[in-house]
Parts: C-alpha cells; structure tokens; sequence
C-alpha cells in the first residue's frame, strides 16, 4: 500500500518534470517583458508567430515544442514566446492583452505564412525567420541553427541589401533567400533586380528563376513568359510558361470579383480580363469559373463548367489540376457521363507518372463507376506507393472496396 501511496504522490512531479523539459514559452509575459528577460539573460528572443486555425502550428505546439530535445536546445538559448495573429471569441484574457503586440510584430515583419518563427538578438534586433512546420524535433532544430549561421541570416541579408548591395550573385542568394522566408513583397523586388541585371533573360537559370520568384504582373519575369511562351517552354516544360501566367492572371483580375455574399459578375470579369490579355481570357475566365463553383460547393454548375473547361483547355491542364478535378467529380456529381469524363483526365495525370494519390483518384472513379477489380488492384499500387503515415487512410479504402461500401459522400 505505502509502494502504491508513493506512486500516486510522484505523478504529479512526474507531469510536472515532463512539462518542464519542452520549450518553456512566456506567454503570460508582455512583449515588454519578453524583451527585457532576454537583454537581462544575452538570450535569443524566438517568437512563434501562430493562428488557431493552422494545422502545422498545433503540430509544432503537441509534437515538437513539448519534447526534451526541443527544450534542452531553445530554453538554453533562447526566450520563447507564443504569439497569434488571428483573434477569436474564444481568446482568452493573456490573448487579448497581446492583441496589439502581436498586430505589430505581423506587420512589422511582414507575416503571411503560418507558422512564422521568427529569432531577435538579445537587444531585439531582427536576425532570421524560419517559415513552415512539419517536421520532427531534431529537423526543425537542425534547421534553426542553419538560419542562424551569419551567411544565412535573413535579416542581415536583407540589410544589405538595404543598404545598397547589388552584385548579381548577391541578388540571385537573395532573392531565394526572401522566397524561403516567404518574403514575398521583397521577392519581386529583388529578383527585378537580378533579371534587370540579365544580358539573356532565356537560359535555363534565369528562366528556372522567374519561375520560381515571378510574383505579379508588374514583375519583369511575367512579360517575358506572357510574350515568349513557347521558347520559354521549351527549357520549363511545355505549358508552364502559360500555367504561370495564368496563376498571375486569375490572382490578379479573377479571384477578387469572386469574393463577397454576392454572385460573381462573369461579364463584367470577361470584358476587364479581355481587355488585358485577349489571347488567354476565355481560358481564364472558364478556369475561374470551375474554381467559383468548385469553392461555392455548387456541383450542378461545377459539373457543367469543368467538362467545358477540360474539353476546351484540358490539354493545358497540370497533372495536379486533372487529379484535383477528377477527385472532386468522384465526389461530387452523380452523372456517370461526366465521372466518365473525369477518369480520362484521371488516367492522363497517371500515365509515367507514378503517384499514390493520382492512383487513389483513378481507383476511386473505377469503383464508382461499377469496375470493382480493376478499381481494387489501382488503390493496392496507391497504397504501395503511400507515405507510411498515409497508409491508414488508404487502407481503409481499400477496405470499403472490398466489402462494397460507398468511398464517396
């Protein structure tokens, strides 16, 4: 009984201990005081810049931060602090009193990603960002420390730009870098910059470039895609030049009139997009269309503007984009002669392309579509193919094949 009495009383300390070897985070501290702690200890300050909406935020909050690995690195070094950027009506009171700080600190460092971590010296001068979490303890360490190393430094690059850096193999480190750092109004600036720089805009480097950094229309990379496509396509790959012009396009001209309670004004968005870029607008305008209703959960006329647009345009269509609509159809629509559509662009997006969720999809509309053991030996390569920590998922797929149950809402 006392063996039994004393293995009660450790519980508590045993909580208590493991709780302790995690990241310790100040939260119920004010940014004065965050601040002040690290000048006082010449510690790092590592400020979590999180929403309570993002899924690899709560990761790196029950997964990575509670580990001993994590705390023995960040609380020798480092003053931690938790701070969101979204409100809710859930918010509690140390929330709300950050509401202003953490306003300022979004803005100030130009937070658009989630989760943004983001490392001041101990006199709280911006040195780094570490942008995205998904990874395990000794990753995400492995990677803090790489960004903090002073040629990697993001802050101390882009003060040198600042003031005034420009050779080109700057310009291209640094472009990347603000890319990585999801810096995406610096992005654009700098690789303006580099190309402005370029004597030939068309080598496989500089086209692989703006591909990678192109932002807007204003950007000097969007003209030279939009003018040049098919010499462009020829170092990218055929209809990746008009795949990324299209992106800009509908970011740009399309997706804003489709926000609001009311009903997009498609004439008044054809007439604005074909003004602009007569040569693309019908495909712009159709692909918006397809996204309008595939967002609006509006299957009827989803169904009618897909099948119109991969009639049209399904030859310029990204493998991505055919599984994603192909997968939505499965789920979606009850008219066998469009989920019949839907398995051609299917089995296009696999053909020499090997991938465990195209395979799903391919296998899915099989079953849906009455061919069961065809439908059965596809989801087996899915799953085969599948990440380990995906596998459940599409087992119980296969399952559901197996015994006849509906894979479908």
């Amino acid at each position: 009984m006392k063996k039994l009495v004393l293995i009660f009383l450790l519980v508590p300390f045993l909580s208590r201990a493991q709780e302790d070897a995690g990241v310790h985070f100040q939260d119920g501290s004010s940014w004065a005081a965050v601040q002040a702690k690290a000048k006082a200890e010449n510690k790092y300050i590592f400020i979590d810049c999180y929403t309570t909406w993002c899924g690899p935020c709560k990761y790196m909050k029950s997964k990575v931060f509670p580990t001993a690995e994590a705390g023995a690195f960040f609380n020798s070094q480092f003053i931690s602090v938790g701070v969101q950027l979204d409100s809710t009506k859930k918010d509690n009171d140390t929330i709300r009193s950050w509401y202003a700080d953490a306003h300022a600190i979004g803005e100030k460092y130009h937070v658009r990603a989630y989760p943004t971590f983001l490392i001041l010296s101990p006199d709280g001068k911006p040195l780094t960002r570490v942008v995205g979490g998904n990874e395990k303890a000794g990753e995400f360490i492995a990677r803090v420390k790489e960004m903090m190393l002073p040629e990697k430094q993001y802050y101390t690059l882009l003060q040198r730009y600042e003031k005034g850096q420009r050779d080109t193999a700057f310009l291209h480190k640094m472009a990347l870098a603000s890319l990585d750092a999801y810096d995406m109004a610096t992005t654009g600036l700098v690789a303006n910059d580099y190309l402005s720089a370029q004597k030939d805009l068309f080598t496989k480097e500089n086209l692989q470039f703006i591909d990678l950094t192109m932002q807007g229309s204003k950007d000097k990379g969007f003209s030279v895609l939009l003018h040049n496509p098919k010499k462009a396509d020829a170092i990218l790959g055929e209809g990746k030049a008009e795949q990324k012009v299209m992106g800009i396009i509908l970011k740009e001209e399309v997706y804003p009139a489709m926000r609001g309670q009311g009903k997009a004004d498609w004439a008044v968005i054809q007439k604005r997009v074909t003004a602009k870029y007569p040569t693309l607008a019908d495909q712009v305008v159709l692909k918006g269309k397809v996204i309008y209703y595939q967002n609006k959960n509006d299957w009827p006329d989803f169904q009618q503007q897909v099948v119109t647009y991969m009639k049209k345009y399904g030859q310029n269509a990204s493998l991505e984009e055919m599984n994603d609509f192909a997968f939505t159809v499965f789920q979606h629509c009850e008219d066998m002669s469009c989920v019949s559509e839907a398995l051609d662009w299917s089995r296009r997006s696999i053909k020499d392309n090997p991938n465990a969720a195209f395979y799903d999809t391919y296998a899915n509309i099989l079953y849906k579509m009455g061919k069961k053991d065809e439908a059965i030996a596809w989801e087996q390569k899915g799953l085969d193919l599948a990440e380990q920590g995906e596998k459940t998922t599409y087992q119980q797929t296969l399952d559901k094949m197996k015994k006849g149950e509906k894979t479908w809402d």
